[in-house]
C-alpha cells in the first residue's frame, strides 16, 4: 500500500468505469450473505457461460491459428504478452508446448510484465509502462516472421498495448485476446479475439471468468496449430519429448494403442527409433526400418498418416 496515493487520473478512471470487466454483476450482489455452497453455485453458474462466449469467437480464433501456423512454417515464433493473470496464462501455455509437442522452447514464448518474479508474486504496477512492453518484446529479437499475441482482459493494459504497437512497427503479425466487446476494440491488430464473459462474480476479479476464457482460447490456438503442423496422429500426441518416466510410459502406450503391439515390442521399436514416437509408428505400420521411416517423415513434412502411405509405396517399389 503506498503511503500517498497519486492524483486522480480522469482518463484511466473513466476508462475503468466503462469497462464491462469492471462492472458489478447484478446476479451476485448478495454474495457476502450467502453460505458456502450457495457461493460456489453462483460461481459455477457464471462459469457455465464462458465456453459459449468462446464459441462465438471461433472464426476469429481460426484466423489467429492460420497466422501462427504460417509463422511457424517459415521459422517464425509466437510471443504471448500480458500482465498479471493474463501474463501468467501466456507463460503457462508457452511452457507446456515443448514437453507436449516436442517444440523448441524458443518457438512459443511467454512475456509477462515484471518478469519471471511476477509469476509467483504480484507485480501489478509493472503493467503501466507501454515502453517496457515494447522493450521486453524487442529484446527477444521480434521480427517480421513472428507473431505477437497480446492478452489483456480489459483491453487497455499499457504494457500489452506498447508491445503490440512495437510488433506492428517491426513488421510482425499481431493477435489480441480481450474480454471486452469487439466494437470497443480500438487497437490496430491483424486478429482480435473478444470472448465477452460479462461482469465477474467479484467485481473486477478477471482471474475468474475472463481468465478461464483466456485459458480456453490459448489452449485452442496452440493445440490447433500443433495439429496443423503434424504433431498429432489421430488424436494422440506423437511429438512429445520423453523427458520424464511418465512421458516415457505414455510414448510406449501411444505406440501400443495405435499399432496394437505389446509392451515389449513398443519399447524395443522405440529404442530402434531413437525414442521418436513418430518414427516408431511409421516403422510398425508401414513395416519398414528406422531410416526408411525417417525419410518418409521428412518427405511428409512430419505428418504420420502421410508418411505411412509414402513408406508403404516405397517399400512396395523396392
Amino acid at each position: 500500500m503506498p503511503s500517498q496515493l497519486r492524483r486522480r487520473d480522469d482518463g484511466v478512471f473513466e476508462e475503468l468505469r466503462n469497462l464491462i470487466t469492471e462492472k458489478r454483476n447484478p446476479r451476485t450482489m448478495d454474495l457476502d450473505t450467502l453460505p458456502t455452497e450457495e457461493i460456489l453455485r453462483r460461481i459455477n453458474a457464471e462459469d457455465k457461460g464462458v465456453p459459449l462466449a468462446v464459441e462465438k469467437e471461433i472464426p476469429y480464433i481460426a484466423r489467429a491459428v492460420e497466422l501462427v501456423v504460417a509463422a511457424f512454417r517459415q521459422g517464425g515464433r509466437l510471443f504471448y504478452i500480458g500482465a498479471g493473470t493474463s501474463g501468467r496464462l501466456g507463460v503457462l501455455d508457452a511452457s507446456e508446448c515443448p514437453p507436449t509437442y516436442g517444440t523448441d522452447p524458443e518457438m512459443v514464448q511467454g512475456i509477462i510484465a515484471g518478469g519471471y518474479a511476477a509469476l509467483v508474486r504480484s507485480q501489478e504496477g509493472a503493467e503501466d509502462s507501454s515502453e517496457d512492453g515494447a522493450r521486453d518484446l524487442l529484446e527477444r529479437g521480434f521480427g517480421p516472421k513472428d507473431v505477437a499475441c497480446g492478452i489483456a482482459a480489459s483491453r487497455r493494459t499499457p504494457y500489452v498495448v506498447g508491445a503490440i504497437q512495437a510488433a506492428r512497427k517491426a513488421g510482425g503479425k499481431t493477435i489480441y485476446i480481450t474480454c471486452t466487446p469487439r466494437e470497443e476494440m480500438n487497437i490496430d491488430v491483424d486478429v482480435a479475439i473478444c470472448p465477452v464473459v460479462g461482469p465477474e462474480v467479484v467485481m473486477g476479479s478477471t482471474r475468474m471468468k475472463a481468465g478461464t476464457a483466456t485459458k480456453l482460447v490459448l489452449n485452442m490456438i496452440t493445440t490447433a496449430a500443433m495439429v496443423r503442423l503434424g504433431k498429432v496422429y489421430e488424436n494422440m500426441m506423437v511429438d512429445l519429448q520423453m523427458t520424464s518416466r511418465k512421458l516415457e510410459e505414455r510414448s510406449k502406450r501411444t505406440v501400443m494403442i495405435v499399432t496394437g503391439v505389446d509392451y515389449d515390442t513398443a519399447e524395443r521399436v522405440l529404442v530402434e527409433a531413437g525414442g521418436h514416437v513418430k518414427t516408431a509408428l511409421v516403422m510398425l505400420l508401414a513395416e519398414v526400418g528406422p531410416e526408411a521411416a525417417r525419410q518418409a517423415l521428412r518427405e511428409a513434412e512430419g505428418f504420420v498418416r502421410r508418411a505411412i502411405e509414402l513408406a508403404k509405396k516405397e517399400a512396395a517399389r523396392g
